[in-house]
């Protein structure tokens, strides 16, 4: 463990009662139980954050291709179909020797 701060935090009686309850009952120190609950707290609070940031690039995504969509319309036909069709063609002419 690193380098350690004192802080000193006021919590009611029962908040108190409980957590001193759960120290004892893990054999450990009540510091020990804030720091693990604090470092929880911490790494959901990151994660809510980090689901924010990607809820907020999902929608610039969103209205970028919205945007794209209104300039240029949607294209009608089924690439990937065509892609397949052409790989066809192209195979094809190379067993054939034509490519």
């Amino acid at each position: 463990m690193g380098t350690l701060y004192r802080a000193q935090i006021l919590l009611e009686p029962e908040q108190h009662h409980v957590l001193a309850q759960i120290a004892q009952n893990e054999g450990r120190s009540l510091s020990d139980l804030m720091r693990e609950i604090v470092h929880q707290y911490l790494d959901e609070r990151e994660q809510e954050d980090r689901i924010k940031r990607e809820l907020q690039a999902i929608e610039a995504l969103t209205r970028t291709r919205l945007r794209l969509r209104e300039q240029h319309g949607v294209y009608q036909t089924d690439l990937l179909g065509e892609a397949r069709a052409e790989r066809e063609r192209d195979v094809e002419r190379v067993w054939r020797g034509e490519a």
